[in-house]
């Protein structure tokens, strides 16, 4: 009866409950991984509701003034906005940062319809910079060449939380007060209602979320270089 009983103990520790456990264990595995992934996407669609609630809201400030304007080009928008801040007498000096190598001032005057006198006397333009990375360290240098301790940044709404991450980090010494535009036949009252906007705003806080990453890691070489090159 002692022999007969040894190979039911065996069985029971044998080859099925270890299959048993393994099974176990891959279902532990699989509702961590299913729990990680769940609240991952939540901070991902939190972060992204959050920035785009930030663009739709800007608040500029009034009454509005700096030492001095800074304009990221991608848009004919932007720079006439800046324009306009410098017609109406709100800083002393405009950088429009990113502009082709090829283009003079007096032609990019005329295309914003700008006074030739004011682009004479107080515009400056930085071909130097191709991405967002170059704008603010152009716009740095520029800033405290003129000793301005003050700007107000004009680039389009989308594209306003990267850029004042990227000139904070380039001049945390200078306040920067945000004037955002936008360009025609672009509404961000409605975005969820229009597929392109909505692929539009998820492209802008991919960037700004690896901008966030490469600056909390001080700037690490080899995030510049991807978000540079890869993201612009």
């Amino acid at each position: 009866m002692m022999e007969s009983s040894a190979p039911a103990r065996e069985t029971a520790g044998g080859p099925q409950h270890a299959f048993g456990e393994r099974t176990r264990a891959r279902r532990a595995i699989g509702v961590i991984v299913a729990a990680a992934l769940l609240i991952g996407s939540g901070f991902f669609f939190g972060g992204f509701f959050r920035f785009v609630d930030t663009i739709v809201n800007y608040q500029t400030p009034s009454p509005l003034a700096a030492d001095g304007i800074v304009v990221l080009t991608g848009g004919a928008e932007r720079i006439t906005g800046a324009i306009e801040l410098m017609t109406a007498g709100k800083a002393r000096r405009l950088l429009i940062s990113g502009v082709h190598p090829d283009t003079s001032a007096t032609r990019l005057g005329r295309m914003v319809e700008a006074e030739p006198d004011m682009m004479a006397c107080c515009v400056d333009l930085d071909r130097r910079a191709a991405n967002t990375i170059g704008n603010a360290l152009e716009t740095a240098k520029w800033a405290r060449r003129n000793g301005f301790l003050s700007l107000i940044v004009v680039t389009s709404a989308y594209h306003m939380p990267r850029s004042m991450l990227e000139l904070s980090h380039a001049m945390p010494d200078i306040r920067l007060i945000p004037y955002p535009v936008t360009r025609p036949g672009l509404t961000l009252g409605n975005w969820s209602e229009d597929r392109s906007v909505i692929l539009l705003l998820l492209q802008e806080y991919l960037k700004y979320t690896a901008t966030r990453l490469r600056l909390s890691l001080g700037g690490v070489d080899g995030l510049a270089e991807l978000v540079g090159g890869t993201f612009g």
